[in-house]
């Protein structure tokens, strides 16, 4: 699970989950109706974070990280603040 980044302070790195294509029930959702999951893997985490470590899945803040995409992969960087629970 190393990453291209390491995260200062109380940043945390992560990725988000795959987003559904399909329903419980087998329908095929259409790419406009798909909404952006706020539940990802914690890939790394700076020297002040206390509550997360790598490898736990995070529930964060939507509006609230900072997005950005390395050799294909997208990544969140978010404040350990605006985690708001682990899964």
């Amino acid at each position: 699970m190393s990453t291209p980044i390491t995260p200062l302070a109380d940043r945390v790195v992560a990725v988000r989950e795959a987003v559904k294509t399909q329903t419980a029930s087998g329908i095929y959702l259409p790419e406009s109706s798909k909404e952006k999951p706020v539940i990802a893997e914690v890939r790394a985490v700076g020297p002040d974070v206390k509550a997360v470590k790598a490898g736990d899945k995070i529930i964060y803040k939507e509006y609230s990280t900072t997005e950005l995409t390395i050799d294909g992969t997208e990544y969140l960087i978010v404040r350990e603040e605006d985690i708001l629970a682990t899964v």
